[in-house]
């Protein structure tokens, strides 16, 4: 990645430096590029990787065009990701095959995964035979089906999951592990892939690569060696041992579950092309496209209970006044935003839940006072606040000055100049965020498309939609009215409510675009 979109370079950036977490989920999207390969070098068949050929340069900033699309419709709700299951044998070359749809398809967000991830943790005496050659790796009962399962329907319906990273070498698995999240495409691929009922009734096209059993047999000698410290004669045992009888019982039967049959694996263009055409055709019929349709789609209705206006005192349209007016030099313009925000994060705050409590003063008298409900026996609140770039960061450090030590998240969206739509690119969130309360920041509200996005990023990682509290200085109605339509227990503050869209989706009277505003950067022609 040439750039770190987390934090943007643009002149004018102060956020501060407050926790982003130890262990946060850090996920960049984009098309799955088949990496070269390098002999003796182990491949990580269950990692994501990212591409982002896609790209707008201007003078002041880097665009990446090749994020995820929405994946749920105006009403927030889900469009199942499209699973493809790939079964053969060993070394039959399926993580070839994948690797040909992913390039053929040339679309964002699609994850591979990998059934080798999903070996059972092995007990000392399955550890002395491994070693000597002496167990099973081919066998059904190898493999963890019901932690394979639970993970692609997670995956098939947008979920945050965590994969398990086996070590080849050592027979384990890793004390890390790999965090995916997010595909119109999962891809799921294995030599025993159809030999569970369950994880067959999860798959939407099923691929078998038949391939020659002396291939088979010549690439597994060359991987074993050279990428997983095996020497000649344990893998040819293991080969007559395991892995043939394994193919004769269990995956050679399996082919009458299949949908299509590639025989001679990446090699048969016909093959592909029918898949890739295939794929298509359904990814068509899952897509969406609704930020045109947001404004008008909720005209004349009262605004909803969940939206909270900071009361516009004296101070506060004052406030309004210098940002608002185009003629505010940007140092100015940068200062009373912060005062402003300030403003607007000390009325979120009140919002929280809060519950009695009484603390003895140093006059050895009690006070009876009130306590965040989500502050933990050891102290630690639990509280995070997640801003979605680039505006949305600018919003940091007013929160950051009155939660000590609150964890921060990011989520890059940026909207897509062609289709006008909302997309994601990039997302680094704190750990166990769904025990949070999330406090999500956007400088402004429009149609709210990217608030939404975010919202559903959330969801998908578990947090309760009353968990989410949506911050803005200014909101349109019709921003307010979509994501509470969507949405309807995410709190929404604000210190200002504007009436209208202008036909470029710009809040009127509004503040102009903050971002360029903030941060001195030219608008995008």
């Amino acid at each position: 990645m040439e750039e770190d979109i987390s934090r943007p370079r643009s002149a004018g950036s102060d956020s501060s430096n407050c926790s982003t977490g130890s262990a946060s989920e850090d996920t960049f999207s984009g098309k799955i590029q088949s990496p070269p390969t390098t002999p003796g070098k182990k491949k990580q068949r269950t990692m994501s990787s990212g591409g982002n050929e896609n790209v707008i340069r201007t003078n002041t900033r880097t665009i990446y065009t090749a994020g995820r699309p929405p994946w749920y419709d105006s009403q927030g709700q889900l469009k199942e990701a499209f699973v493809i299951g790939l079964c053969g044998g060993s070394a039959s070359g399926k993580t070839t095959v994948a690797n040909r749809i992913i390039s053929a398809l040339d679309v964002p967000w699609v994850t591979l995964l990998s059934m080798d991830s999903f070996y059972k943790v092995l007990n000392e005496e399955q550890h002395i035979k491994a070693e000597m050659n002496e167990y099973n790796f081919d066998h059904p009962d190898a493999f963890d089906y019901d932690l394979m399962v639970e993970t692609l329907k997670k995956l098939r319906v947008g979920k945050h999951v965590e994969v398990p990273i086996y070590d080849f070498k050592s027979h384990s698995r890793a004390k890390d592990k790999k965090a995916m999240y997010g595909a119109n495409v999962v891809i799921f691929e294995g030599i025993l892939s159809f030999c569970n009922k369950k994880l067959i009734d999860v798959m939407d096209l099923k691929i078998f690569v038949d391939t020659d059993s002396d291939i088979r047999l010549a690439r597994r000698l060359k991987r074993d060696i050279t990428e997983r410290g095996r020497d000649l004669e344990g893998v040819l045992k293991q080969y007559n041992k395991f892995v043939k009888p394994a193919f004769e019982q269990f995956i050679e039967p399996s082919v009458k579950d299949a949908d299509i049959v590639v025989p001679r694996g990446a090699e048969n263009d016909v093959a592909m092309n029918l898949i890739v055409q295939h794929v298509h055709d359904q990814l068509e019929k899952r897509g969406f496209n609704f930020r045109s349709k947001l404004p008008q789609a909720h005209l004349d209705q009262p605004l909803p209970d969940t939206l909270h206006v900071v009361e516009s005192t004296v101070q506060v349209k004052g406030l309004h006044t210098f940002i608002r007016n185009k003629e505010t030099p940007r140092d100015e313009f940068i200062f009373y935003s912060k005062r402003l925000t300030r403003i607007l994060v000390e009325h979120a705050l009140s919002l929280l839940p809060f519950e009695d409590c009484t603390v003895d003063t140093p006059q050895n008298t009690r006070y009876e006072g009130k306590r965040f409900v989500g502050k933990q026996a050891d102290g630690t609140v639990k509280l995070c606040g997640v801003s979605i770039l680039r505006a949305g960061e600018v919003m940091e450090p007013a929160l950051c000055e009155v939660c000590k030590d609150i964890r921060l998240g990011k989520i890059l969206i940026q909207t897509n100049l062609e289709t006008e739509e909302p997309e994601l690119h990039y997302l680094r969130l704190p750990k166990d965020i769904h025990k949070d309360f999330v406090i999500l920041m956007d400088a402004t509200v429009a149609t709210g498309a990217a608030a939404m996005m975010a919202i559903r990023v959330l969801l998908d990682h578990d947090v309760p939609q009353e968990n989410i509290m949506l911050l803005s200085l200014i909101m349109a109605e019709s921003g307010i009215h979509s994501v509470a339509y969507a949405f309807p227990k995410v709190k929404l503050v604000t210190t200002a409510v504007d009436k209208e869209l202008n036909e470029n989706f710009h809040i009127v009277p509004g503040i102009g675009n903050f971002g360029d505003r903030y941060f001195g950067t030219d608008p995008i022609p």
